[in-house]
C-alpha cells in the first residue's frame, strides 16, 4: 500500500474513533422539544447549495441521501469524505441577545464499487443534538403578609443527542434505473432536568421547597432508507434525474425514565416502554445536469413526525404522546457552475455553489407552533493538485440560517456556519499495465 493511501486509513480510523466524543453542536433552547435539533445531513458537495441532493448522482461524490446514487460511483476510485462546522448563533428576545459558539463534526463517509453497477457506502452521521441551559424566574409577592418578598426560579439543562452509523448499497439493474437502500443504527442519550427553586428575599428557603424532575433515556434502534433514481436524457448535453426516497417510521425499543426529587427525601419513579418513535419520511426531487457546467436541483420533503410519540411531563403525569409533535416539510433548491473541468487554469475547475432552504417544524412550543426556518448558503469546491492526486477537492460552505418562532414572544435564532470538508478521492482500484 502507498504512502498516502495509508494515510487516508489512519485518518479514517482516527475519524471514526473520534466522532463520539464529539459536543452535541447545541445550545438552542428549542432542543429541548422532540428529539433536538434536527441535523440537515448535507454532506461536502452540497452543504453550499443547501443540501438538495435526491436527484444527484456523480462518479466523485458520495451522495448518502439517496443511496441509489451509489451506483454511479467510478469503478477506480475509493472515495473518502469528513466534514466539520464552526457555528456563531445570535439568539434574541424583546430587547435580551446573547451570542454562542460551538464547532461539530458533521459527517464521515466512504464509498467505492463493488463490481459493475453495483455501489457500497458506509459513515457516521449525527441525527439530532439536545444542548440548552436556561432559567425563568417568577415574582409571587408578599408571603402572608409579612413583608417578605418571594420569587421562584425553573432551570432548565438538557443533553445529548443521536447519532446514526450506516451501510448501503446502490444498485443499477438494467437500462438506467438504480434503486438503493441505507440500513443504520442510531443510537444516543436523551436527558432533561427542571430544577424549581423558591427564594425569600433573594434567599433561597428551606430545603423542604425544592423540586427536581429529571427523564432520561439511552436509545438505540434500527434506520432504513430507500431510494430511487433514473437519469433522462434530454438531448446530447443534458440529463434530467427525478429521485425518491423513503424513510420507513418506526417505535424505538427503548425506555425513558422519569424521576421527581423532592429536597425532604421523597422520590416519584416512573417508566414508559417504547416511549420514543422516528417518524415516517417522504422525499421527491428533481436535478437537471447541463454539459459538465452545470447542476441545478429541487427537493421536497416530508416527515411524518405527527405521528410519533415522545415522553413529557403533562399535568404533573408522565406520559408518551404526540400532542406536541406536528409534520415536518423542508424545501431546498440548489446548484453549482464548474466554468471548465479539464482547463489548465485554477480558477475555471473550481466549483462555484449556491442554495436556499425553508422548513416548517416539527415540534410545538406551549401550545404554538414552533420556529420555521429559513436558510441560504454560497461556498466552492477547491480542486487539490498534486503529482499524486488531481482528483480531491476542498469544500467550503457558508451558511446564514434564522428560526421564527409561531408567536413573537418566543426566541429568535439566527446562525452563521462555517462548514470545511475534504473529500479524497483515490485510484485505489486501477490495474497498471507493465511495459
Amino acid at each position: 500500500m502507498s504512502s498516502h493511501k495509508l494515510i487516508l486509513c489512519v485518518l479514517l480510523t482516527m475519524a471514526t474513533l473520534y466522532a463520539p466524543a464529539q459536543t452535541n453542536g447545541s445550545n438552542s433552547p428549542y432542543s429541548r422539544f422532540g428529539l433536538g435539533s434536527l441535523k440537515d445531513q448535507s454532506q461536502g458537495f452540497n452543504k453550499a447549495m443547501s443540501g438538495v441532493a435526491l436527484g444527484f448522482r456523480d462518479g466523485n461524490r458520495i451522495n448518502m441521501q439517496n443511496p441509489a446514487s451509489y451506483s454511479a460511483i467510478d469503478s477506480l476510485s475509493f472515495i473518502f469524505d469528513v466534514g466539520l462546522t464552526l457555528q456563531n448563533v445570535n439568539f434574541k428576545s424583546g430587547g435580551n441577545s446573547i451570542n454562542a459558539h460551538n464547532t461539530t463534526l458533521d459527517y464521515i463517509n466512504a464509498g467505492f464499487r463493488l463490481c459493475p453497477g453495483l455501489g457500497f457506502s458506509f459513515g457516521f452521521i449525527p441525527f439530532s443534538s439536545i444542548g440548552y441551559n436556561f432559567s425563568e424566574s417568577k415574582y409571587l409577592g408578599d408571603h402572608f403578609n409579612s413583608g417578605s418578598t418571594m420569587t421562584y426560579t425553573n432551570s432548565y439543562t438538557g443533553d445529548g443527542g443521536l447519532h446514526e452509523v450506516y451501510v448501503g448499497l446502490g444498485w443499477n439493474p438494467f437500462a438506467d434505473l438504480s434503486i438503493g437502500a441505507n440500513f443504520g443504527y442510531v443510537w444516543g442519550n436523551y436527558a432533561q432536568n427542571i430544577t424549581q427553586t423558591f427564594y425569600e428575599n433573594g434567599t433561597a428557603t428551606s430545603a423542604s421547597n425544592g423540586l427536581r424532575r429529571q427523564i432520561d433515556a439511552d436509545l438505540s434502534s434500527y434506520k432504513i432508507d430507500i431510494g430511487i433514481q433514473y437519469p433522462i436524457q434530454l438531448g446530447k448535453n443534458d440529463v434530467l434525474t427525478p429521485g425518491i426516497t423513503y424513510g420507513i417510521g418506526h417505535a424505538i425499543n427503548s425506555p425513558a425514565h422519569y424521576y421527581s426529587y423532592v429536597a425532604n427525601g421523597d422520590t416519584t419513579k416512573s417508566v414508559i416502554e417504547k416511549a420514543f418513535e422516528l417518524p415516517t419520511s417522504f422525499g421527491v426531487g428533481l436535478a437537471w445536469a447541463h454539459k459538465e457546467q452545470w447542476k441545478i436541483g429541487l427537493d421536497v420533503t416530508h416527515q411524518r413526525w405527527g405521528e410519533c410519540r415522545v415522553p413529557q411531563i403533562i399535568n404533573d403525569k408522565f406520559v408518551s404522546t404526540t400532542e406536541n409533535y406536528m409534520n415536518r416539510t423542508k424545501i431546498v433548491i440548489g446548484g453549482e457552475f464548474q466554468p471548465d473541468r479539464y482547463s489548465n487554469k485554477y480558477l475555471r475547475r473550481v466549483q462555484y455553489r449556491a442554495g436556499a432552504s425553508f422548513s416548517t417544524p416539527y415540534y410545538k412550543v406551549n401550545g404554538h407552533d414552533g420556529p420555521r426556518e429559513f436558510g441560504v448558503t454560497a461556498g466552492f469546491a477547491l480542486p487539490v493538485s498534486n503529482n499524486i492526486n488531481n482528483r480531491s477537492v476542498v469544500n467550503i460552505a457558508f451558511q446564514w440560517g434564522r428560526s421564527v418562532p409561531g408567536v413573537s414572544s418566543l426566541i429568535t435564532e439566527n446562525y452563521l456556519r462555517l462548514n470545511v470538508g475534504i473529500t479524497f478521492n483515490e485510484r485505489w482500484f486501477m490495474k497498471w499495465k507493465i511495459q
